[in-house]
């Protein structure tokens, strides 16, 4: 079976060179370990990684918070482009989450903001191989200070990394 990774972050701000670049890199890295790769179908840094991704030759699966494709393209204002397959949950951001998360052997993340932080509280409680693209900024540079300020006993595995190639190593290393 092959494992699944979801890459969760930033969707909303423009990247900087240096990050657009790790992003690039990061699908790359997915393609070519022949992995599954899970995204909230969105834009910005998830959705570069997930056309690297799907460029290289990945099988990239968009779960959608929107109930069909035109609510996805018209309401949420999300594209298509970078998938090869999109559910459509009807549940809302939130709601996607938690589809989205709990169908991934490993969740990476890559920066990130408030939602980003919602999919790692949900990947945390559900003791899954958490990774942390360092460097990026957002959720993947303070996770694990929100762990040790906020602890809670799980199952959960955090690994950190600034290269994005090794971070992929290292939590394949972790994953079921």
């Amino acid at each position: 079976m092959k494992i699944k990774i979801g890459i969760m972050g930033s969707a909303g701000e423009a990247a900087s060179p240096k990050i657009a670049e790790a992003a690039n890199t990061l699908g790359k890295a997915i393609a070519a370990r022949d992995l599954i790769l899970l995204t909230g179908a969105t834009t910005g840094l998830v959705h570069l990684v997930g056309k690297a991704a799907r460029d290289a030759g990945a099988f990239h699966i968009g779960i959608s918070p929107a109930e069909d494709e035109h609510e996805h393209i018209e309401t949420f204002e999300l594209p298509t482009d970078a998938c090869d397959a999109i559910v459509y949950t009807g549940f809302g951001l939130k709601g996607r989450n938690v589809v989205l998360v709990r169908s991934c052997d490993v969740v990476l993340f890559i920066a990130g903001s408030i939602g980003s932080l919602n999919e790692f509280t949900i990947a945390y409680d559900e003791g899954k191989v958490i990774g942390c693209l360092t460097g990026t900024g957002g959720v993947a540079d303070e996770a694990k200070q929100i762990v040790t300020r906020l602890q809670k006993q799980t199952n959960a595995r955090i690994v950190s990394d600034e290269d994005p190639v090794r971070l992929i190593e290292a939590c394949l290393a972790g994953a079921p």
